[in-house]
């Protein structure tokens, strides 16, 4: 609405004026003078409230570059088994469960999961806004074909046994029930596994399966989704440009551009990292950081436990020596394991003198200090052997005792497998065990060779050996004496009635502390009894770019895992009034 020539508004207006005019030169430019102070102040007020009351928030856009030693073949989580496999699946598929940025497994795609009383069913009801890359909607179908898929014996995926005997009920469209023989606690952490698109699978017959396109140009529901696959000239994949789901039904991932490179060796990779085609790289041993050209303005080096333990396991069926508790016992209180993890980790990892891994939340109390350096470790080993009867052979420089009418030496072999870790470790304890007093040599096999003609028989005194315990941390397999024999892995063939009383209830009890109490008591019992010496738990290293924000790393129990917190990474920020910010990270 327009004013009138004579309005109220008007008529102020023209008096102020007029009144400016009519006053003297110097009252005149005094209140000038005095309004534009108020002018600039207003403004530099409203500018400082600006300032103070914004925050920054984490904004899209950005590159990030990884590389990774070895080259995708099965982006697929039925087939996967290779690291470049399991990396591209994590970001390509969704699971039931995901890991959490607490470092606990949270529902991904599920709306609720409920466990029965008896531990045996696990009713699983479905987010419905759930939708693949190619939007079309991810369903009980595609979980109970993905499962098909696992337990087919001809495909023989790597996560069959995670599934065998279990049964897959689908109640409707979005609910099925996984019902189990017998109750199994961190049965959980199998509902990971990524879910296949059906419609995409459903026409490749078991003999197909392995060599369908899919495996190399995979669909899946995961935070980021393919936009460009960089081949050589043989067609073998060297690179994926990867580009956020923008219909995940999560979070968006913040990134614009996801590229992992693949490389043959670690070599070629570190050489790319140095010309700065990567941001950052991750797994790599300790022993190449030094070949790294690293700016701690833009690099930072992520360490983080897994549930991983390495220890030496005796065979006591094999050596009358090592039959003698007192033998144990020395040999375990002459290591200087904070000297073993800076000679063979680099001071990366975390001694162990128990099973328990660290950063699991098993309390597990301290072991009283026998030593300080490896000179007092040895002495102090000497000393058990002393006292329970052990002489030294001058001529030989080795322990002897009778056992049994013979006079028995103590000498054994290690036997492990034929990489640097196990080597280096393995030719550390040879050196101290020499000093000790032991005759102690050591023997190396491949992988497979390891496996089948020594490992599955037996055949050993001593195995190095490392063990991979999964989140709720499983020790069954390694330590119960239902499996001491193939395919168990109680490579000790320990036989005791209270830990397999104690392992049988920490795999069934659904209360966490009650599990961690039991496991609790099981250290104590392998601690009393020395089956095995515990040496360290190596930590996760990851090259991770420092202006990245919003990675967490916690919980994890495999690398693969490190993305799982992707969609909360971001590089770029902006600033906004904290009345506008929505951002919670």
């Amino acid at each position: 609405m327009e004013h009138s020539p004579h309005s109220p508004k008007r008529n102020t207006i023209n008096a102020l004026f007029s009144y400016l005019t009519k006053l003297p030169v110097s009252d005149g430019f005094l209140l000038k003078l005095a309004i534009g102070a108020l002018f600039v102040s207003t403004v530099w007020f409203v500018i400082h409230v600006s300032t103070t009351t914004q925050v920054e928030i984490s904004t899209s856009g950005g590159t990030f570059t990884e590389g990774i030693v070895g080259t995708p073949r099965f982006v697929n989580p039925v087939l996967a088994v290779t690291r470049a496999d399991k990396d591209m699946s994590n970001l390509i598929y969704d699971g039931i469960m995901q890991l959490g940025s607490d470092g606990t497994l949270v529902p991904n795609i599920a709306e609720s999961i409920t466990i029965s009383d008896d531990g045996l069913t696990y009713n699983i009801v479905l987010k419905q806004q759930v939708r693949f890359h190619d939007d079309t909607p991810l369903t009980a179908d595609d979980i109970v074909f993905t499962i098909g898929q696992i337990q087919e014996p001809a495909l023989a995926s790597p996560l069959r046994a995670s599934f065998e005997d279990v049964t897959i009920e689908q109640l409707s469209e979005y609910e099925i029930n996984f019902v189990l023989p017998e109750p199994y606690t961190p049965f959980i952490e199998n509902l990971t596994f990524g879910i296949l698109p059906r419609h995409i699978w459903k026409d490749a017959t078991i003999e197909e399966f392995p060599f369908s396109q899919h495996n190399s140009e995979p669909i899946g529901s995961g935070p980021y989704k393919i936009a460009k696959i960089l081949r050589n000239t043989s067609g073998i994949p060297e690179s994926y440009v990867l580009v956020p789901h923008t219909e995940h039904h999560d979070e968006v991932a913040k990134i614009d551009v996801l590229q992992l490179h693949f490389y043959t060796n670690e070599d070629t990779m570190i050489d790319a990292f140095n010309e700065g085609d990567l941001m950052s790289i991750a797994g790599i041993h300790h022993g190449r950081l030094s070949d790294l050209t690293l700016d701690p303005a833009h690099h930072t080096i992520i360490t983080t436990p897994l549930p991983r333990t390495y220890a030496l396991f005796f065979n006591q069926n094999k050596s009358a020596a090592l039959r003698e508790r007192s033998a144990r016992a020395a040999l375990n209180a002459a290591i200087d394991r904070e000297a073993l993890i800076d000679t063979v980790l680099g001071g990366y990892g975390t001694a162990l003198t128990t099973p328990i891994p660290p950063g699991f939340g098993v309390a597990i109390a301290p072991t009283p200090e026998t030593s300080t350096t490896t000179e007092t470790a040895l002495n102090h080993a000497r000393g058990i052997l002393r006292e329970s009867g052990w002489k030294l052979n001058e001529e030989t420089g080795v322990w002897e005792k009778t056992i049994d009418d013979i006079v028995t030496p103590l000498a054994f072999s290690i036997t492990t497998v034929n990489s640097p870790i196990f080597e280096h470790t393995a030719e550390y304890l040879r050196t101290e065990w020499t000093k000790l007093g032991a005759a102690v040599t050591v023997k190396q096999f491949e992988q497979s060779d390891l496996t089948q003609t020594v490992i599955r028989p037996r055949d050993y005194e001593t195995l190095l050996f490392g063990t991979a315990l999964g989140r709720s941390l499983d020790f069954y397999s390694f330590w119960h004496s239902s499996q001491r024999n193939d395919p168990g892995l109680n490579v000790s063939l320990y036989a005791n009635i209270t830990t397999d009383s104690i392992l049988s209830e920490a795999r069934t009890n659904a209360d966490k502390a009650a599990r961690h109490a039991a496991l609790t008591k099981f250290a104590a019992e392998l601690e009393e009894e020395i089956p095995a010496v515990f040496l360290y738990s190596p930590a996760f290293l990851y090259v991770f770019p420092t202006y990245v924000t919003g990675a967490s790393f916690d919980g994890l129990e495999k690398l693969s895992e490190r993305f799982a917190s992707i969609p909360h990474w971001y590089i770029n920020t902006d600033s906004v009034w904290s009345l506008f910010s929505t951002d919670t990270d």
